[in-house]
């Protein structure tokens, strides 16, 4: 008989109402187990305004009094209805979230679809206590909402909590839904350290490399030395305060420039990936072949867009083996 009256404490689960469950696949749909609701400070103060008129409307036993409390409590039970189904049955999802700098803001694009048959007023989405953006959804329509916050580390990371809430349409009570999903989002090395590049080149590797001066194809940069055509001075490297080089032309013989972890010694990991990051952008802007070393992860020499993702990314991912 005792177990039967015992509470099932397996279906308490606090978790949900403080943090939300998952994380979940997008797109997430709210539903009815998901939302919660509660009277807001206005709410609150709204009951007590009620209590006050129905102490003085028995106290004085006027009718006007009873009428007027029971219509405006009416009200408010019939509002919690329209704030609960106001999130009702919402698909919530993450659009793309492009990479970005340690230390500069994530956008994360909230996407909420109202498949519905009514229009949903004044939804708000909220980053872990961040950042509250608000929006109303057109029936059988969608709508973005755009949040944004600080990164402090870099590597892979799953977005944040996303809180979707709503006090429409008296703001006396509060209907709630914590959103947990899988998306994820990148961040890179914070860029720093030193910006001219690390040229290396001596005549001897030159010769090693087949290198030769010639007037074919663009092969990469030298530094500059006194008696070089002044036609082949790389003036915007130098308008960017880069240093004095000049162009090398070989044909087929490129020179490549290699953005080696073991030239950073005396460096902690952080400051190393910093430095690497700071060059790989530089080297993009120089429009010659580079490519990356890293422990247990070596990039071959390219060119182009793809090619400086591809190291932004080995060196947001990258980790020491222990």
């Amino acid at each position: 008989m005792l177990s039967k009256l015992t509470f099932p404490l397996e279906q308490l689960n606090l978790d949900r109402f403080f943090t939300g469950e998952g994380p979940f696949d997008s797109p997430l749909i709210l539903a009815r187990r998901r939302i919660f609701i509660l009277p807001t400070r206005q709410g609150v103060l709204f009951a007590i305004v009620l209590g006050i008129m129905l102490i003085g409307s028995i106290n004085y036993n006027n009718s006007l009094g009873y009428l007027l409390t029971f219509l405006l409590a009416s009200v408010a039970v019939v509002s919690i209805l329209h704030t609960y189904r106001n999130l009702l049955s919402l698909k919530i999802s993450v659009g793309n979230i492009q990479p970005v700098f340690c230390g500069e803001k994530i956008k994360i694009p909230v996407v909420i679809d109202n498949s519905g048959l009514s229009e949903r007023f004044a939804i708000q989405a909220e980053l872990s206590g961040e950042q509250i953006r608000s929006c109303d959804v057109a029936q059988d329509g969608w709508a973005s909402i755009s949040l944004s916050y600080k990164t402090r580390t870099r590597g892979m990371h799953r977005i944040p909590r996303i809180t979707i809430s709503s006090v429409f349409p008296l703001g006396l009570f509060r209907a709630w839904s914590h959103v947990r999903l899988n998306n994820t989002y990148l961040v890179y090395p914070e860029p720093a350290g030193k910006t001219r590049l690390p040229f290396q080149w001596n005549e001897e590797q030159q010769q090693l490399r087949g290198y030769h001066k010639g007037t074919d194809d663009f092969a990469g940069l030298n530094t500059y030395i006194p008696g070089d055509p002044l036609g082949h001075i790389h003036w915007k490297a130098y308008a960017r305060e880069q240093g004095l080089f000049t162009k090398k032309f070989g044909g087929n013989n490129e020179q490549e420039l290699w953005l080696d972890w073991r030239v950073l010694d005396g460096l902690s990991t952080e400051q190393k990936l910093g430095q690497l990051a700071k060059w790989v952008l530089e080297a993009d802007k120089t429009e010659m072949n580079y490519g990356l070393w890293l422990p247990g992860n070596r990039i071959a020499p390219s060119l182009g867009p793809m090619h400086k993702l591809k190291c932004l990314k080995a060196l947001a991912l990258f980790r020491e083996a222990m």
